[in-house]
């Protein structure tokens, strides 16, 4: 019977970004959809400036960023008439230590398709027409005896409600054909066939009445200005035009729906978009040309009660869903990935042991609720602006919604050390443990090319960056000791710092002092000398003075097992 390391349900952004983060980590990962082809549809407007850091870490954020546009200024119109423009994002820009400081518009197909087509690189084609109808773990030595396909936990359940963990997953698809996975990840979206196999709730609350009609328009060639989102907002209705990238005449339409006699909302039709379009702009309704793709969109806030059940996981849709306000849905699914992809390829390695995978949950279902409350507050502000001319989507966007401040300073993978600048001790606010790592403009020491921090943190490795003289017996130490574990040693010189630069892994000279700033060095016992363990998916996990290389042993050894051997903390493994 044919046997995977990782089945991913779902094709849509998050499961593909975890399939390709797990295949450059060389497991065997297969990912299945049931929908017959590759569906065509825009849904999302891309991804934030936190998604685009993982998109570049994946290789393919340049293909990205040339297929789509940046976020467009705002034109609100009452009464058909233009009242106001805003640019949400006309005091932000660029920092060293965040290059992406806005996200992206593209459609989620033209993503799909990148992401599709970065998959294929590895030798891994989305099987499509694909339907999970049941799931069952079972222990490594047993035949299949039946599949468990009405949601029900099996009698070998452990008492903390988790199906027992066994050595593999038996997936049943309609077709009537049995397969093996070591794990399986549900990213199936919001009505999850693999969520309710594994009999998990979803919880929360449908608003009836927040309604908004959805679809691909095509207008005719120069009805609008196309650098510019279009909003009319009026009393009795709302429509939304903004300009899809890639295309000539392609528009995301939205709009409040038509009702019936009784007030109910009718499905959307291109005769009723036509209508809208009519209504409430100054276009007539033949300058709609096609529609399609068209949804009715209600406002649902709906958290998994766990994101995890043995050996199967939920990522994405299939474990949270929310307001659209703040564009968060796709990028949290994304975000999700990035988190487990990591977490299962050092346990898949045998580089880490499976209580790591405990921590997907500890970190991203705090996230996710947090991200419930956001949004539903976006919405609450978005339908408050809009009732007055001038008031728009621009609304929903706050610093927030970059995602750029997700951390995880609460996960027992946030190492704090007891010297590490605490917040209110007078100094300035240097990132923490489980904070995302900044980045830097730096310059490699063996080639003088211009590079930057995140670019060293590339690809599926932990990162041990070295700041000052007093690193390098440690940066030697790691690399003797888990090079070969999915561990890279990066020093950071300072560009007083003369001699010769060389030593294990990488170098990089911080011309401009931008890392040093960034990470805070002076505080590491006032010395500027330090040790800064970055997680494979960019989050910082320890930040000690040099001279303890005991706690930058204990940590790597949670992540990436013994070292080959002693030295490392003057212990052996």
């Amino acid at each position: 019977m044919r046997m995977t390391d990782v089945l991913i349900v779902g094709a849509g952004p998050t499961g593909l970004v975890l399939a390709c983060d797990l295949a450059r980590r060389g497991a065997a990962v297969r990912i299945v959809d049931r929908s017959p082809a590759p569906p065509r549809t825009s849904r999302a407007k891309g991804p934030n400036a936190r998604s685009l850091e993982i998109l570049d870490d994946l290789g393919v954020a340049e293909e990205v960023l040339a297929a789509g546009s940046a976020p467009l200024p705002m034109l609100k119109y009452r009464d058909r008439l233009p009242v106001a423009e805003t640019d949400p994002w006309a005091d932000s820009a660029p920092s060293p230590d965040a290059p992406y400081d806005r996200g992206r518009l593209i459609a989620q197909w033209r993503l799909e398709e990148i992401l599709r087509d970065r998959l294929a690189g590895y030798g891994v084609r989305v099987e499509l027409g694909r339907e999970v109808v049941g799931l069952a773990e079972r222990a490594h030595d047993q035949e299949i005896d039946g599949q468990q396909t009405d949601g029900q936990e099996t009698d070998r359940q452990q008492d903390d409600g988790r199906q027992f963990d066994g050595q593999q997953v038996d997936v049943t698809f309609a077709e009537g054909r049995t397969e093996r996975a070591r794990y399986v990840v549900g990213c199936d979206g919001a009505h999850s066939s693999v969520r309710k196999l594994l009999g998990i709730g979803f919880e929360g609350t449908t608003a009836e009445d927040q309604v908004m009609v959805c679809g691909d328009v095509d207008l005719v060639e120069g009805a609008l200005d196309r650098t510019r989102w279009h909003q009319w907002f009026d009393e009795d209705g709302a429509v939304m035009l903004c300009p899809i990238p890639g295309t000539r005449t392609g528009w995301w339409f939205q709009a409040g729906p038509e009702r019936d006699g009784r007030g109910r909302p009718l499905a959307p039709t291109a005769d009723g978009f036509r209508r809208l379009l009519a209504r409430h702009t100054a276009l007539s309704g033949r300058a709609l040309t096609r529609a399609e793709l068209l949804s009715t969109y209600r406002v649902n806030v709906r958290m998994a009660d766990r994101f995890r059940a043995g050996r199967a996981f939920l990522a994405g849709d299939a474990a949270h869903v929310h307001a659209v306000a703040g564009g968060l849905g796709m990028n949290t699914g994304i975000q999700d990935a990035f988190n487990l992809g990591w977490k299962l390829g050092l346990v898949l390695a045998g580089h880490a042991g499976a209580q790591l995978l405990d921590t997907y949950e500890e970190e991203r279902l705090p996230v996710a609720a947090r991200t419930l409350d956001l949004t539903s507050e976006r919405l609450r502000a978005t339908l408050e602006a809009i009732r007055r001319p001038g008031g728009g989507l621009d609304a929903a966007i706050t610093p927030d919604t970059t995602g750029l401040g997700v951390g995880y300073r609460w996960s027992s993978l946030a190492r704090a050390h007891d010297e590490a600048p605490q917040p209110g001790d007078g100094l300035p606010d240097f990132p923490q443990a489980g904070d995302r790592a900044p980045d830097a403009p730096c310059v490699d020491a063996a080639t003088g090319a211009r590079t930057r921090l995140h670019r060293v943190f590339a690809g599926p490795r932990t990162t041990v960056l070295g700041f000052g003289p007093g690193s390098a017996a440690v940066l030697r130490e790691v690399a003797a000791a888990y090079g070969d574990a999915g561990v890279r040693t990066c020093r950071v010189y300072a560009s007083y710092e003369s001699g010769t630069r060389s030593g294990p892994g990488a170098a990089v000279v911080d011309d401009e002092g931008h890392a040093a700033a960034a990470y805070g060095t002076g505080a590491f016992g006032g010395t500027g000398t330090g040790i800064v363990v970055v997680r494979p998916d960019h989050h910082l996990g320890l930040c000690a003075p040099a001279d303890d290389a005991r706690s930058v042993h204990a940590y790597l050894r949670r992540l990436h097992g013994s070292e080959r051997f002693s030295g490392i903390g003057g212990r052996r493994p």
